[in-house]
């Protein structure tokens, strides 16, 4: 992407001169770092610059370039991670998830390499392994609410889940755990229980494509909720 492809959808609102304050601080930002980069080839500076390519939308130059840069310095974990999000951006979960084992086993400690490899578990549909990573992340910072927020929707959607109450419970029953009833739920504004539908569904058959594309829309859709 140009510095001209920047849109409203990637930084943000324009100012007058067609550029948002965010995406002239991003353009900006990528110049320094690639000067510096030219100026010093081998310098480190090439994982900053592959994570601004990467907030600046351009994921597949930000992908080439820390493959370029991990070859010279295969033990740089933080390269590693900004390619691993890096590949989720551009939609290649698999590819990221290696690069997140890789990672985690030499770092097993790595909190946001467990959130990550959290939510690429959880778009292949692997809940349960999303909930083992939701676990360890929490175990390393118990201050992220969100990571427990999801990992409280997650279990709730397991069977025989003891949290299960009120409208939860009639859910639990597999009569219900259908495509169909979960988008109405999604449509009546219930969306903690359309996710635990979805959830329940790809606990049964992770390649199930349309459960996993309606669980990350009731997701994002419980997240505008929040504000």
């Amino acid at each position: 992407m140009s510095e001209a492809g920047l849109t409203t959808e990637t930084c943000g609102p324009y100012n007058s001169h067609g550029m948002s304050g965010e995406d002239q601080a991003i353009v900006g930002a990528i110049r320094r770092q690639e000067e510096r980069l030219a100026r010093d080839p081998a310098s480190l500076a090439f994982a900053q610059l592959a994570d601004l390519y990467r907030k600046a939308g351009r994921t597949r130059d930000a992908v080439a370039l820390c493959r370029n840069g991990l070859a010279r310095y295969p033990h740089y974990t933080t390269a590693r991670l900004i390619l691993a999000k890096a590949l989720v951006a551009d939609g290649q979960l698999a590819p990221a998830q290696v690069e997140l084992e890789a990672i985690l086993e030499v770092s097993p400690e790595d909190a946001q390499s467990h959130r990550l490899a959290a939510e690429i578990q959880r778009r292949l549909g692997h809940i349960d392994e999303a909930v083992r990573h939701l676990e360890a992340a929490i175990a390393l910072d118990s201050s992220d609410r969100e990571s427990q927020a999801l990992l409280s929707l997650l279990r709730a959607a397991a069977p025989g889940a003891v949290e299960a109450t009120g409208l939860a419970r009639v859910l639990s029953d597999d009569t219900f755990a259908t495509v169909t009833f979960g988008a109405l739920c999604l449509e009546q504004g219930c969306v903690e229980e359309a996710a635990q539908i979805f959830t329940r569904i790809l606990r049964k058959n992770p390649d199930h494509r349309e459960a996993r594309e309606r669980l990350e829309g009731a997701l994002r859709a419980r997240q505008r909720r929040k504000g």
